[in-house]
Protein backbone atom coordinates (compact mmCIF):
# COMPACT_ATOMS: atom_id res chain seq x y z
CA UNK A 1 0.00 0.00 0.00
CA UNK A 2 1.48 3.53 -1.07
CA UNK A 3 0.32 6.87 0.35
CA UNK A 4 1.93 9.88 -0.38
CA UNK A 5 2.17 12.77 2.09
CA UNK A 6 -0.90 15.26 1.88
CA UNK A 7 -0.27 17.89 -0.06
CA UNK A 8 -1.11 21.77 1.55
CA UNK A 9 -3.80 22.07 -1.84
CA UNK A 10 -5.72 18.70 -0.85
CA UNK A 11 -5.91 19.53 2.10
CA UNK A 12 -7.79 23.04 1.83
CA UNK A 13 -9.47 21.20 -0.78
CA UNK A 14 -10.95 18.71 1.46
CA UNK A 15 -11.76 21.40 4.07
CA UNK A 16 -14.10 23.28 1.70
CA UNK A 17 -15.56 19.47 0.70
CA UNK A 18 -16.40 18.83 4.22
CA UNK A 19 -18.19 22.28 4.02
CA UNK A 20 -19.88 21.77 1.24
CA UNK A 21 -20.56 17.52 1.84
CA UNK A 22 -20.80 16.94 5.44
CA UNK A 23 -21.38 13.55 5.90
CA UNK A 24 -21.15 12.75 2.19
CA UNK A 25 -17.13 13.23 2.36
CA UNK A 26 -14.82 10.48 4.27
CA UNK A 27 -11.72 9.71 5.63
CA UNK A 28 -12.44 6.93 7.32
CA UNK A 29 -9.88 4.37 6.88
CA UNK A 30 -11.90 1.43 5.45
CA UNK A 31 -13.45 4.30 2.69
CA UNK A 32 -9.90 5.01 1.78
CA UNK A 33 -8.89 1.52 1.63
CA UNK A 34 -11.49 0.60 -0.78
CA UNK A 35 -11.18 3.39 -3.11
CA UNK A 36 -7.21 2.55 -3.34
CA UNK A 37 -7.55 -0.81 -4.99
CA UNK A 38 -9.49 -2.34 -7.67
CA UNK A 39 -10.05 -5.49 -9.63
CA UNK A 40 -6.51 -6.07 -10.69
CA UNK A 41 -2.68 -6.11 -9.77
CA UNK A 42 -1.69 -2.76 -9.82
CA UNK A 43 0.08 -1.30 -6.05
CA UNK A 44 -2.50 0.44 -3.96
CA UNK A 45 -2.53 3.95 -3.29
CA UNK A 46 -5.23 5.72 -1.14
CA UNK A 47 -6.92 8.61 -1.87
CA UNK A 48 -6.52 11.85 0.94
CA UNK A 49 -10.60 11.63 0.90
CA UNK A 50 -13.53 9.79 -0.66
CA UNK A 51 -16.74 11.95 -1.54
CA UNK A 52 -19.97 11.28 -2.61
CA UNK A 53 -22.10 13.68 -4.52
CA UNK A 54 -25.68 13.43 -5.44
CA UNK A 55 -26.01 15.45 -8.59
CA UNK A 56 -24.01 16.78 -11.49
CA UNK A 57 -24.65 20.28 -10.05
CA UNK A 58 -22.59 18.79 -6.90
CA UNK A 59 -20.02 17.22 -9.05
CA UNK A 60 -19.43 20.59 -10.51
CA UNK A 61 -19.10 21.97 -7.23
CA UNK A 62 -16.93 19.67 -6.12
CA UNK A 63 -14.00 19.80 -9.37
CA UNK A 64 -13.97 23.61 -9.50
CA UNK A 65 -12.87 23.48 -5.66
CA UNK A 66 -10.15 20.87 -6.80
CA UNK A 67 -9.49 23.04 -9.71
CA UNK A 68 -8.69 26.10 -7.29
CA UNK A 69 -6.72 24.00 -5.04
CA UNK A 70 -5.11 21.96 -7.59
CA UNK A 71 -6.52 18.66 -6.09
CA UNK A 72 -6.69 15.38 -8.74
CA UNK A 73 -10.16 13.75 -8.73
CA UNK A 74 -10.39 10.17 -9.68
CA UNK A 75 -14.07 8.98 -10.84
CA UNK A 76 -14.73 6.05 -9.39
CA UNK A 77 -17.72 3.89 -10.26
CA UNK A 78 -17.96 -0.16 -8.65
CA UNK A 79 -14.38 -0.23 -8.22
CA UNK A 80 -14.09 -3.62 -11.20
CA UNK A 81 -11.66 -2.13 -13.44
CA UNK A 82 -8.89 -4.22 -13.81
CA UNK A 83 -5.36 -1.69 -15.01
CA UNK A 84 -5.58 0.43 -12.13
CA UNK A 85 -7.91 3.26 -13.52
CA UNK A 86 -9.13 4.28 -10.00
CA UNK A 87 -6.36 4.30 -8.20
CA UNK A 88 -5.30 7.87 -6.84
CA UNK A 89 -1.73 7.69 -7.77
CA UNK A 90 -1.01 10.71 -6.63
CA UNK A 91 -3.63 11.23 -3.68
CA UNK A 92 -6.50 13.88 -3.98
CA UNK A 93 -10.50 13.30 -3.93
CA UNK A 94 -11.59 9.62 -5.25
CA UNK A 95 -15.01 10.67 -6.36
CA UNK A 96 -17.70 8.25 -5.58
CA UNK A 97 -20.47 7.97 -8.22
CA UNK A 98 -22.70 5.49 -6.60
CA UNK A 99 -25.24 7.98 -5.13
CA UNK A 100 -26.08 8.88 -8.87
CA UNK A 101 -27.67 6.06 -9.49
CA UNK A 102 -30.92 6.81 -11.40
CA UNK A 103 -32.66 5.89 -14.31
CA UNK A 104 -33.83 8.97 -15.34
CA UNK A 105 -35.45 7.89 -19.05
CA UNK A 106 -37.09 5.27 -20.61
CA UNK A 107 -37.84 5.80 -24.24
CA UNK A 108 -39.42 2.41 -25.53
CA UNK A 109 -40.18 3.99 -29.10
CA UNK A 110 -36.73 5.32 -29.53
CA UNK A 111 -34.83 2.87 -27.80
CA UNK A 112 -33.12 4.66 -25.59
CA UNK A 113 -32.89 5.18 -21.98
CA UNK A 114 -31.44 8.32 -19.95
CA UNK A 115 -29.08 6.90 -16.84
CA UNK A 116 -26.56 8.19 -13.93
CA UNK A 117 -23.39 6.94 -13.88
CA UNK A 118 -23.60 5.07 -10.82
CA UNK A 119 -26.12 3.05 -11.98
CA UNK A 120 -24.81 -1.06 -12.83
CA UNK A 121 -25.95 -2.67 -16.07
CA UNK A 122 -28.10 -4.91 -14.05
CA UNK A 123 -29.89 -2.37 -12.59
CA UNK A 124 -30.99 -0.82 -15.59
CA UNK A 125 -31.91 -4.19 -17.16
CA UNK A 126 -33.61 -4.92 -14.23
CA UNK A 127 -35.89 -1.24 -14.78
CA UNK A 128 -36.51 -2.17 -18.54
CA UNK A 129 -37.55 -5.91 -17.54
CA UNK A 130 -41.33 -4.92 -18.45
CA UNK A 131 -40.44 -3.32 -21.53
CA UNK A 132 -39.48 -5.81 -23.90
CA UNK A 133 -35.82 -4.39 -24.30
CA UNK A 134 -32.35 -4.85 -23.19
CA UNK A 135 -29.17 -3.12 -22.72
CA UNK A 136 -26.35 -5.39 -24.62
CA UNK A 137 -22.99 -4.58 -23.36
CA UNK A 138 -22.08 -7.39 -20.80
CA UNK A 139 -18.61 -7.07 -19.29
CA UNK A 140 -19.19 -10.19 -17.11
CA UNK A 141 -18.69 -7.65 -13.72
CA UNK A 142 -22.03 -5.70 -12.73
CA UNK A 143 -19.98 -2.72 -13.52
CA UNK A 144 -21.54 0.81 -13.88
CA UNK A 145 -22.58 2.75 -16.75
CA UNK A 146 -19.87 5.59 -15.89
CA UNK A 147 -17.18 2.90 -15.86
CA UNK A 148 -18.03 1.49 -18.41
CA UNK A 149 -18.21 3.82 -20.83
CA UNK A 150 -15.18 5.16 -19.06
CA UNK A 151 -13.08 2.53 -19.98
CA UNK A 152 -15.03 1.44 -23.64
CA UNK A 153 -16.19 -1.93 -22.06
CA UNK A 154 -18.27 -4.72 -24.30
CA UNK A 155 -17.89 -7.94 -23.35
CA UNK A 156 -19.41 -11.45 -24.45
CA UNK A 157 -22.54 -9.65 -26.58
CA UNK A 158 -20.51 -7.20 -28.36
CA UNK A 159 -20.00 -9.96 -31.74
CA UNK A 160 -23.75 -9.03 -32.46
CA UNK A 161 -24.23 -5.67 -30.33
CA UNK A 162 -21.15 -4.01 -30.08
CA UNK A 163 -19.04 -2.79 -27.53
CA UNK A 164 -20.41 0.84 -25.34
CA UNK A 165 -18.37 3.17 -28.23
CA UNK A 166 -21.68 1.55 -30.27
CA UNK A 167 -24.41 2.00 -27.95
CA UNK A 168 -24.13 5.59 -26.46
CA UNK A 169 -25.68 8.74 -27.89
CA UNK A 170 -24.99 11.36 -25.57
CA UNK A 171 -23.18 12.50 -23.17
CA UNK A 172 -23.29 14.89 -20.20
CA UNK A 173 -19.45 16.06 -18.44
CA UNK A 174 -17.91 17.78 -15.77
CA UNK A 175 -14.88 19.36 -17.37
CA UNK A 176 -11.98 19.80 -15.04
CA UNK A 177 -12.90 23.39 -14.28
CA UNK A 178 -16.36 22.45 -13.26
CA UNK A 179 -17.97 23.14 -16.65
CA UNK A 180 -21.16 21.19 -17.35
CA UNK A 181 -21.28 20.04 -21.08
CA UNK A 182 -23.29 18.10 -23.28
CA UNK A 183 -21.96 16.36 -26.13
CA UNK A 184 -24.49 14.42 -28.69
CA UNK A 185 -28.22 14.15 -28.94
CA UNK A 186 -30.73 11.58 -28.71
CA UNK A 187 -30.99 11.50 -32.29
CA UNK A 188 -29.64 8.43 -34.04
CA UNK A 189 -26.73 9.93 -36.09
CA UNK A 190 -26.12 14.07 -36.89
CA UNK A 191 -23.28 15.31 -38.76
CA UNK A 192 -22.48 18.50 -36.25
CA UNK A 193 -19.36 18.92 -35.35
CA UNK A 194 -16.61 17.62 -33.87
CA UNK A 195 -17.73 13.89 -32.15
CA UNK A 196 -16.86 14.95 -28.43
CA UNK A 197 -19.04 11.57 -27.18
CA UNK A 198 -16.51 9.56 -28.82
CA UNK A 199 -13.66 11.35 -27.29
CA UNK A 200 -15.12 10.92 -23.46
CA UNK A 201 -15.74 7.52 -24.05
CA UNK A 202 -12.67 5.19 -23.28
CA UNK A 203 -10.80 8.41 -21.66
CA UNK A 204 -11.06 7.23 -18.38
CA UNK A 205 -11.95 10.08 -16.45
CA UNK A 206 -8.50 11.96 -17.86
CA UNK A 207 -10.34 14.65 -19.43
CA UNK A 208 -13.54 15.03 -17.25
CA UNK A 209 -16.31 12.85 -15.13
CA UNK A 210 -19.80 11.02 -16.97
CA UNK A 211 -22.54 12.60 -14.87
CA UNK A 212 -25.03 11.48 -17.70
CA UNK A 213 -25.52 8.92 -20.06
CA UNK A 214 -27.81 8.36 -23.04
CA UNK A 215 -27.49 4.70 -23.91
CA UNK A 216 -29.21 2.49 -27.00
CA UNK A 217 -31.13 -0.49 -26.16
CA UNK A 218 -32.78 -3.33 -27.82
CA UNK A 219 -35.47 -5.24 -28.35
CA UNK A 220 -35.52 -9.17 -26.72
CA UNK A 221 -35.32 -11.61 -29.01
CA UNK A 222 -38.51 -13.56 -29.77
CA UNK A 223 -36.15 -16.85 -29.06
CA UNK A 224 -32.87 -17.43 -27.60
CA UNK A 225 -30.42 -20.39 -27.94
CA UNK A 226 -27.57 -21.40 -26.02
CA UNK A 227 -25.15 -23.37 -26.40
CA UNK A 228 -21.31 -25.70 -26.00
CA UNK A 229 -19.44 -27.70 -28.82
CA UNK A 230 -15.79 -29.60 -28.10
CA UNK A 231 -12.89 -28.71 -30.43
CA UNK A 232 -9.72 -31.03 -30.83
CA UNK A 233 -7.35 -27.60 -31.21
CA UNK A 234 -7.79 -23.94 -30.51
CA UNK A 235 -7.24 -23.53 -34.39
CA UNK A 236 -9.81 -25.69 -34.80
CA UNK A 237 -12.42 -23.40 -33.07
CA UNK A 238 -11.16 -20.16 -34.10
CA UNK A 239 -11.46 -21.25 -38.06
CA UNK A 240 -15.07 -22.62 -36.92
CA UNK A 241 -15.55 -18.99 -35.95
CA UNK A 242 -14.13 -16.93 -38.89
CA UNK A 243 -15.84 -19.51 -41.51
CA UNK A 244 -19.71 -18.95 -39.54
CA UNK A 245 -18.50 -14.80 -39.38
CA UNK A 246 -17.94 -14.74 -42.69
CA UNK A 247 -20.97 -17.32 -43.50
CA UNK A 248 -23.06 -14.26 -41.97
CA UNK A 249 -24.59 -15.61 -39.30
CA UNK A 250 -25.59 -13.50 -37.17
CA UNK A 251 -24.28 -14.63 -33.78
CA UNK A 252 -24.86 -13.07 -30.57
CA UNK A 253 -22.12 -14.61 -28.49
CA UNK A 254 -19.21 -16.72 -29.05
CA UNK A 255 -16.78 -17.48 -26.18
CA UNK A 256 -13.72 -19.21 -26.35
CA UNK A 257 -12.62 -21.51 -23.11
CA UNK A 258 -8.89 -23.37 -23.85
CA UNK A 259 -8.33 -26.46 -22.20
CA UNK A 260 -6.80 -24.93 -18.96
CA UNK A 261 -9.74 -23.10 -18.27
CA UNK A 262 -12.17 -25.96 -19.07
CA UNK A 263 -10.08 -27.98 -16.45
CA UNK A 264 -10.83 -25.20 -14.13
CA UNK A 265 -14.14 -24.59 -15.02
CA UNK A 266 -15.08 -28.44 -13.79
CA UNK A 267 -13.44 -28.10 -10.57
CA UNK A 268 -15.65 -24.92 -9.84
CA UNK A 269 -18.91 -26.16 -11.04
CA UNK A 270 -18.68 -30.25 -10.90
CA UNK A 271 -22.41 -30.57 -12.82
CA UNK A 272 -21.03 -29.04 -16.01
CA UNK A 273 -19.11 -32.38 -16.89
CA UNK A 274 -17.53 -30.71 -19.73
CA UNK A 275 -13.99 -32.36 -21.37
CA UNK A 276 -11.16 -30.61 -20.94
CA UNK A 277 -10.37 -29.40 -24.08
CA UNK A 278 -11.04 -26.32 -26.56
CA UNK A 279 -14.65 -25.28 -26.12
CA UNK A 280 -16.84 -22.74 -27.59
CA UNK A 281 -19.74 -21.25 -25.90
CA UNK A 282 -22.67 -19.58 -27.81
CA UNK A 283 -25.86 -17.75 -28.01
CA UNK A 284 -28.01 -17.33 -31.15
CA UNK A 285 -30.78 -14.62 -30.88
CA UNK A 286 -33.45 -14.62 -33.31
CA UNK A 287 -37.16 -15.57 -34.36
CA UNK A 288 -37.78 -19.43 -33.40
CA UNK A 289 -37.46 -20.42 -37.34
CA UNK A 290 -34.46 -17.91 -37.76
CA UNK A 291 -32.40 -19.44 -34.63
CA UNK A 292 -33.20 -23.11 -35.71
CA UNK A 293 -31.52 -22.24 -38.85
CA UNK A 294 -28.80 -20.36 -37.38
CA UNK A 295 -27.91 -23.25 -35.71
CA UNK A 296 -28.05 -25.79 -37.71
CA UNK A 297 -25.63 -23.63 -40.30
CA UNK A 298 -23.37 -23.11 -37.50
CA UNK A 299 -23.22 -27.05 -36.76
CA UNK A 300 -22.77 -27.74 -40.12
CA UNK A 301 -19.89 -25.75 -40.25
CA UNK A 302 -18.04 -26.75 -36.80
CA UNK A 303 -18.30 -30.56 -38.06
CA UNK A 304 -16.39 -29.46 -40.68
CA UNK A 305 -13.53 -28.69 -38.33
CA UNK A 306 -14.43 -31.89 -35.93
CA UNK A 307 -15.95 -30.57 -33.21
CA UNK A 308 -17.79 -32.77 -30.60
CA UNK A 309 -20.04 -32.71 -27.92
CA UNK A 310 -22.93 -30.21 -29.06
CA UNK A 311 -24.78 -29.53 -25.33
CA UNK A 312 -28.12 -27.03 -26.21
CA UNK A 313 -29.91 -24.83 -23.55
CA UNK A 314 -33.31 -23.49 -24.74
CA UNK A 315 -34.65 -22.59 -20.99
CA UNK A 316 -33.93 -19.66 -19.73
CA UNK A 317 -32.90 -21.42 -16.09
CA UNK A 318 -30.53 -23.61 -18.35
CA UNK A 319 -29.02 -20.40 -20.04
CA UNK A 320 -28.34 -18.46 -16.77
CA UNK A 321 -26.96 -21.44 -15.47
CA UNK A 322 -24.33 -22.04 -18.78
CA UNK A 323 -23.36 -17.89 -18.63
CA UNK A 324 -22.83 -17.47 -14.70
CA UNK A 325 -20.64 -20.55 -15.26
CA UNK A 326 -18.84 -18.13 -17.96
CA UNK A 327 -18.99 -15.23 -16.12
CA UNK A 328 -17.32 -17.36 -12.96
CA UNK A 329 -14.30 -17.96 -15.42
CA UNK A 330 -11.90 -16.19 -12.62
CA UNK A 331 -12.85 -17.85 -10.14
CA UNK A 332 -12.35 -21.52 -11.77
CA UNK A 333 -8.87 -20.11 -13.26
CA UNK A 334 -8.18 -19.34 -9.60
CA UNK A 335 -9.09 -22.93 -8.74
CA UNK A 336 -6.59 -24.27 -10.47
CA UNK A 337 -3.88 -23.17 -8.15
CA UNK A 338 -5.59 -22.55 -4.84
CA UNK A 339 -4.42 -19.83 -2.67
CA UNK A 340 -3.23 -18.07 -6.00
CA UNK A 341 -4.06 -14.65 -7.31
CA UNK A 342 -4.53 -13.37 -10.93
CA UNK A 343 -2.62 -11.25 -12.64
CA UNK A 344 -5.58 -10.65 -15.88
CA UNK A 345 -4.40 -9.11 -18.89
CA UNK A 346 -5.86 -8.97 -22.57
CA UNK A 347 -5.26 -8.35 -25.94
CA UNK A 348 -7.31 -8.02 -29.54
CA UNK A 349 -6.17 -8.52 -32.72
CA UNK A 350 -7.44 -9.21 -35.77
CA UNK A 351 -9.56 -12.23 -36.12
CA UNK A 352 -7.45 -13.37 -39.36
CA UNK A 353 -4.33 -13.66 -36.91
CA UNK A 354 -5.88 -14.59 -33.47
CA UNK A 355 -5.06 -18.32 -33.78
CA UNK A 356 -2.02 -17.60 -34.25
CA UNK A 357 -1.85 -14.83 -31.80
CA UNK A 358 -2.79 -17.55 -29.09
CA UNK A 359 -0.60 -20.04 -30.39
CA UNK A 360 2.67 -17.84 -29.50
CA UNK A 361 0.50 -16.75 -26.24
CA UNK A 362 0.52 -20.81 -25.45
CA UNK A 363 4.58 -20.88 -26.33
CA UNK A 364 5.54 -17.99 -24.11
CA UNK A 365 3.00 -19.05 -21.18
CA UNK A 366 4.89 -22.54 -21.43
CA UNK A 367 8.12 -20.39 -21.30
CA UNK A 368 7.43 -19.22 -18.56
CA UNK A 369 6.34 -21.69 -16.18
CA UNK A 370 3.23 -20.37 -15.10
CA UNK A 371 0.03 -21.65 -15.14
CA UNK A 372 -2.64 -19.24 -17.50
CA UNK A 373 -5.71 -20.04 -18.52
CA UNK A 374 -7.40 -18.43 -21.29
CA UNK A 375 -10.92 -17.19 -22.56
CA UNK A 376 -11.96 -15.52 -25.50
CA UNK A 377 -14.73 -13.12 -26.79
CA UNK A 378 -13.68 -14.79 -30.58
CA UNK A 379 -15.49 -13.14 -32.28
CA UNK A 380 -14.11 -9.59 -31.92
CA UNK A 381 -10.59 -11.06 -32.25
CA UNK A 382 -10.07 -10.66 -28.05
CA UNK A 383 -8.90 -12.94 -25.11
CA UNK A 384 -7.85 -12.82 -21.94
CA UNK A 385 -5.40 -14.42 -19.82
CA UNK A 386 -5.55 -15.06 -15.91
CA UNK A 387 -2.42 -15.37 -14.88
CA UNK A 388 -1.73 -17.19 -11.42
CA UNK A 389 0.66 -16.46 -9.45
CA UNK A 390 1.62 -16.38 -5.42
CA UNK A 391 1.05 -13.50 -4.34
CA UNK A 392 3.96 -13.23 -1.68
CA UNK A 393 6.13 -14.07 -4.45
CA UNK A 394 7.68 -11.47 -5.67
CA UNK A 395 10.04 -13.35 -8.40
CA UNK A 396 6.62 -15.25 -9.42
CA UNK A 397 4.93 -11.17 -9.40
CA UNK A 398 7.46 -10.31 -11.91
CA UNK A 399 7.29 -13.53 -14.21
CA UNK A 400 3.68 -12.87 -14.60
CA UNK A 401 4.15 -9.38 -15.91
CA UNK A 402 6.84 -10.20 -17.91
CA UNK A 403 4.32 -12.36 -19.79
CA UNK A 404 1.37 -9.98 -19.78
CA UNK A 405 3.97 -7.91 -21.39
CA UNK A 406 5.05 -10.19 -24.03
CA UNK A 407 1.83 -11.02 -24.59
CA UNK A 408 1.12 -7.08 -25.55
CA UNK A 409 4.27 -7.34 -27.74
CA UNK A 410 2.97 -10.15 -29.57
CA UNK A 411 -0.55 -8.29 -30.38
CA UNK A 412 0.77 -5.52 -31.69
CA UNK A 413 3.33 -7.76 -34.02
CA UNK A 414 0.08 -9.33 -35.69
CA UNK A 415 -1.69 -5.52 -36.27
CA UNK A 416 -3.71 -5.47 -32.99
CA UNK A 417 -4.06 -3.56 -29.65
CA UNK A 418 -2.66 -4.21 -26.45
CA UNK A 419 -6.18 -4.13 -24.77
CA UNK A 420 -9.59 -5.31 -26.44
CA UNK A 421 -11.72 -3.65 -23.28
CA UNK A 422 -10.29 -3.66 -20.36
CA UNK A 423 -8.36 -0.31 -20.99
CA UNK A 424 -5.04 1.61 -19.94
CA UNK A 425 -4.98 2.48 -16.45
CA UNK A 426 -1.16 2.63 -15.23
CA UNK A 427 -0.92 -1.08 -16.43
CA UNK A 428 -0.63 -0.33 -19.69
CA UNK A 429 0.18 3.07 -20.40
CA UNK A 430 3.93 2.09 -21.15
CA UNK A 431 2.93 0.51 -24.24
CA UNK A 432 1.03 3.45 -25.63
CA UNK A 433 3.68 5.11 -27.48
CA UNK A 434 4.47 1.51 -29.30
CA UNK A 435 0.73 1.29 -30.36
CA UNK A 436 0.12 4.85 -31.54
CA UNK A 437 3.34 6.18 -32.50
CA UNK A 438 2.78 10.16 -33.88
CA UNK A 439 -1.16 9.81 -32.56
CA UNK A 440 -0.08 9.28 -28.95
CA UNK A 441 1.05 12.52 -28.76
CA UNK A 442 -1.56 14.43 -30.59
CA UNK A 443 -3.75 12.49 -26.80
CA UNK A 444 -0.94 14.44 -24.79
CA UNK A 445 -1.61 17.27 -26.17
CA UNK A 446 -5.65 16.99 -26.33
CA UNK A 447 -4.94 16.23 -22.45
CA UNK A 448 -2.77 19.23 -21.67
CA UNK A 449 -5.33 21.31 -23.84
CA UNK A 450 -8.74 20.08 -21.74
CA UNK A 451 -6.88 19.59 -18.20
CA UNK A 452 -3.76 22.15 -18.43
CA UNK A 453 -3.44 21.73 -14.66
CA UNK A 454 -3.58 17.76 -14.85
CA UNK A 455 -6.08 17.43 -12.14
CA UNK A 456 -8.34 14.63 -13.89
CA UNK A 457 -7.24 11.47 -12.52
CA UNK A 458 -3.71 11.63 -13.16
CA UNK A 459 -1.12 8.84 -14.27
CA UNK A 460 -3.36 7.28 -16.30
CA UNK A 461 -3.09 6.74 -20.01
CA UNK A 462 -1.06 9.72 -20.84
Amino acid sequence: MMNKPLRPGNSAAIEELRALLGEHLSTGPSILDAHGRDQGYAEQHLPDAVVFPGSTQEVSQIVKICARHGCPVIPYGTGTSLEGQVIPVSGGISLDLSRMNRVIDIHEKDLDAVVQPGVTRTQLNDALRSSGLMFTVDPGADASMGGMASTRASGTNTVRYGTIRENILALEVVLPDGEIIRTGSRARKSASGYDLTHLFIGSEGTLGIITELTVRLHGLPESILAATCAFPTISAAVDTVIMAIQCGLPMARIELLDEVQMRGMNLLHSDLGLQETPYLFLEFHGSETGVKEQVETFREIADGFEATDFQFAARMEDRNRLWAARHQAYFAAKALRPGASGLVTDCCVPISELARCIHRTKQAIGISGLVAPLTGHVGDGNFHLVILVDPDDAADLRAAQDLAGTINRIALSLGGTVTGEHGVGTGKRKYMEAEHGAAYALMQRLKAAIDPDGIMNPGKMV
